[in-house]
């Protein structure tokens, strides 16, 4: 079947679910707007929708993507300290997942969103070693070869340029694969593959020449530069945190939307659908963008006790919904809002970086 009839089918499916995640007793309902603030914080209640939402997509969907379990495994290992052990059926579904890439014919693993599969599962095995085990495992290593083996001479990667923001742009791709070379215990420090060698250095020249298609993507650019630290001169480091110090709101949150005008994210093509928004002169604050900038800035060497950053933890505090999730509205389409679940995976670690968690352990 062709990829783009694949996606009709799924989207056609989806259209037909009230729930955003389903599969077996798990059922998570849509998302929307109008979903209710919960009185106090929950950290049960937001693990519980990681969990589900997870579960569900390795089990319904059968594929790893960027915005759902892929997020899990990015984010999720690190707060291991905090949380206790990640659901190890996760990373057994993207090791199996890997195993699967590997065998598709290496042009057509260039393709679609197959890429993005690969550096996610990579990075995904790599924050696993760093936070879980403390070794590098083999399954990172495999992984980070057939990222490499499919990389564009450019430096980059195949994309959609589709669906923002996590299938928006290969400046994005590029930035997630920087963050699994520099996360991987020891794999970068005892390089010793020429051809892998020659990848990192076309990655890095990417990454340092490329103009981002957007200030999301500086986002992501400064993100990575706090794990290979010589991706970025002291200088433009500075340039990047003052970057999103501007644009933190009145109520101390991020908004996603103020981080791209419309016809910067996917070439253009949600540029309507975006500025139709009833919040497209004034975006509220979200929970992706909330979390995303707390996190990049803790990363980049901001301390918790700044006030500013005090100011969007207590944005998050106060704006977690009944389900456990945060509010974030898909850059694509108004219908199920997967952006909700990093937009509750980038909260909860950034909580935890500014020491603003109870220490329970994952269900």
């Amino acid at each position: 079947m062709e990829f783009t009839v694949l996606h009709l089918v799924m989207a056609a499916s989806l259209m037909a679910d009230p729930h955003q995640y389903e599969f077996g007793d798990i059922h998570v309902p849509q998302a929307t707007a109008e979903e209710p603030l919960r009185d106090t914080f929950s950290l049960d209640h937001a693990v519980k929708y990681l969990e589900q939402g997870a579960v569900a997509w390795n089990g319904a969907r059968k594929c790893l993507s960027c915005h759902t379990n892929g997020t899990y495994l990015t984010v999720m290992p690190a707060l291991t300290p905090k949380l206790g052990k990640p659901n190890e059926a996760v990373r057994d579904f993207a090791v199996n997942n890997l195993k699967q890439l590997a065998s598709i014919d290496r042009a057509d693993l260039k393709k679609s969103i197959r890429p993005a599969q690969v550096i996610y599962t990579a990075a995904g095995l790599a924050e696993w070693d760093a936070h879980v085990t403390g070794t590098l495992s083999e399954e990172t290593k495999q992984a980070l070869a057939l990222m490499f083996e499919i990389q564009l001479e450019t430096g980059t990667w195949g994309t959609l340029d589709c669906w923002p923001p996590y299938e928006s742009d290969a400046f994005h791709e590029a930035t997630v694969a920087a963050m699994a070379v520099a996360t991987a215990p020891g794999w970068l420090a005892n390089l010793n593959d020429e051809s892998l060698k020659t990848g990192v250095a076309r990655l890095k020249k990417y990454l340092q020449t490329e103009t981002p298609p957007q200030d999301y993507g500086r986002v992501l650019l400064l993100w990575a530069s706090t794990r290979m630290p010589d991706l970025l001169t002291t200088e433009k480091k500075q340039e990047l945190i003052e970057l999103v110090w501007k644009k933190q709101q009145a109520d101390g949150g991020w908004s996603i939307r103020t981080f791209g005008a419309p016809e910067q994210w996917g070439k253009g093509n949600r540029a309507a659908k975006l500025k139709a928004e009833p919040e497209f002169a004034a975006p509220p604050s979200d929970g992706h963008q909330t979390g995303l900038a707390i996190i990049v800035l803790r990363e980049a060497g901001i301390p918790a006790n700044d006030p500013r950053l005090q100011q969007g933890v207590a944005w998050l505090l106060k704006n977690q919904r009944e389900s456990g999730r945060w509010w974030t509205r898909s850059l694509n389409t108004d219908s199920w809002h997967f952006i909700t679940y990093s937009g509750t995976a980038f909260p909860v670690r950034a909580l935890s970086l500014c020491d603003a968690l109870p220490t329970v352990a994952f269900k």
